[in-house]
């Protein structure tokens, strides 16, 4: 979204130093990385946990930034600057303000898993009938969702942002800057757990969105997470005008699948419980026909005939590192590495178990932000691991060791059970010892970067020209 370097300075309350032509002056996208930056952004000189950005001013302006928003007093230069008490803060008022003024309608989610991939499906079946703006990547925090609001294109009509956190008041925040109308909840379960008391207290931060709603808000929730489910209640309660919509599969809910027929690697087919549209989705697994639900109750709440909706969702496309699947050398690779959590990794190994007709390898990274629970966590995996029907349980990095560890005291063959320090320790053994005819799941927490050990398998399977 375009805005003129004067109108940006009157949303922030920011001073403007050194900027020739001010009139013309306009900022063509934003960013907080000198590194990627292009002609004409604007450059915010935000503090991370170990640079400052304020080092990296001379950086941006010399790659063409139209100027930066910087500290008062931090720079003795005096070109291009737009000083503010706090950069980051003057991120946040600058989105919130644009937010405040832009026309569109807001969808955000929320979870402990299925976050990104719901986004993605809620955006690709909007955009059947909206010019659909959405969170770039997992862009979800207190610096990413200003920067895709901000990002938005010229036109668009809704808005579908992610929102995570790791602290209680994190979702507020961020529901204060986007002002959604609604708000979906996919699940709620043990991630994150180093900075929360309990599973309880997740669920208590995870609300934080359904309080952001307005008073006529619409709540998306989970009818199978009783955690989630609890929500309508309190939905009701906090906004008389409000409505909740629910999706699930075990529990009564408005949208809810029925008939489903697992495809394998082709995904699932499935009908609405008092539909007759039959919905095929080529993403796998149980937790994306979860996800799927989410996206098609957002569909109706908008209006999109059942026919447009069945379109879409024969059309939909894992998210990067987030279930995506590949045949290389006669293997299949479920490449799911861009984070991991108890549930997630429990779930991925029971898409595993209910694979047919395969030889099973599970590769899993350690999970990180456990906090004091973490051993026990990793020792529940490891039981669930040892009941997969693997031929192979590879752990990768710190406390994975106690999946494996876990895994061979309950059963799991010593000779079949692997522990690596590193991904590339894993992959140098994997590239020798997978074999055609197998299925194998790499699933770890982002830090592990266990598509390095999947880079290294995927190379040496590929037949040489």
């Amino acid at each position: 979204m375009k805005l003129s370097l004067e109108r940006i300075a009157r949303l922030t309350g920011a001073e403007i130093v050194g900027v020739e032509n001010l009139l013309a002056a306009e900022a063509v996208g934003y960013s907080i990385d000198s590194r990627t930056i292009r002609r004409d952004e604007l450059f915010f000189a935000v503090r991370g946990e170990k640079r400052d950005g304020h080092e990296f001013v001379p950086a941006a302006l010399g790659a063409g930034a139209v100027a930066a928003v910087a500290a008062r007093g931090l720079l003795h230069s005096a070109s291009r600057l737009l000083l503010v008490p706090d950069p980051q803060v003057a991120l946040e008022q600058l989105a919130a303000r644009v937010r405040q003024e832009w026309g569109g309608r807001v969808v955000s989610i929320t979870g402990s898993n299925g976050k990104t991939t719901t986004k993605e499906i809620i955006a690709a079946l909007l955009a059947t009938r909206f010019h659909v703006a959405k969170t770039e990547g997992n862009l979800n925090n207190q610096l990413g969702l200003p920067l895709s609001l901000l990002r938005m294109e010229e036109g668009a009509e809704v808005g579908v942002f992610e929102m995570g956190m790791n602290h209680r008041g994190e979702i507020r925040a961020l529901a204060g800057i986007a002002r959604p109308e609604i708000g979906v909840v996919t699940n709620v379960s043990a991630a994150h757990l180093e900075h929360f008391g309990s599973v309880e207290e997740i669920a208590l931060a995870k609300r934080e969105l359904i309080e952001g709603l307005p008073a006529d808000g619409i709540a998306v929730l989970n009818a199978d997470d009783e955690r989630v489910r609890a929500f309508v209640d309190f939905h009701r309660e906090r906004a008389p005008g409000g409505h909740a919509v629910t999706f699930g599969i075990e529990q009564p809910a408005d949208i809810r699948a029925v008939e489903m027929e697992d495809l394998g690697p082709a995904g699932t087919r499935f009908r609405l419980e008092a539909e007759r549209v039959e919905f095929t989705t080529p993403l796998v697994g149980r937790h994306n026909l979860y996800n799927t639900l989410a996206g098609l109750a957002v569909g109706r709440v908008f209006g999109i005939p059942l026919d447009a909706l069945r379109e879409a969702v024969a059309s939909l496309a894992p998210a990067s590192m987030r279930g995506e699947m590949m045949e290389v050398g006669g293997i299949w690779i479920i490449n799911d590495c861009y984070n991991s959590n108890p549930r997630a990794a429990e779930i991925m190994l029971e898409l595993l178990a209910a694979t047919p007709g395969y030889w099973r390898v599970a590769v899993l990274g350690e999970m990180l932000e456990l906090g004091a629970g973490s051993e026990d966590l990793h020792r529940q995996v490891g039981r669930k691991a040892a009941r997969a029907n693997l031929g192979m349980l590879v752990g990768v990095s710190g406390a994975a060791r106690f999946i494996v560890a876990e895994a061979v005291n309950a059963g799991f063959p010593d000779r079949a059970a692997h522990f690596f320090e590193n991904s590339r320790a894993a992959g140098e053994f994997l590239r020798t010892a997978l074999k055609a005819g197998g299925v194998v799941l790499f699933k770890g927490s982002r830090r592990v970067r266990l598509e390095e050990a999947l880079e290294m398998v995927v190379a040496a399977m590929r037949p040489v020209c």
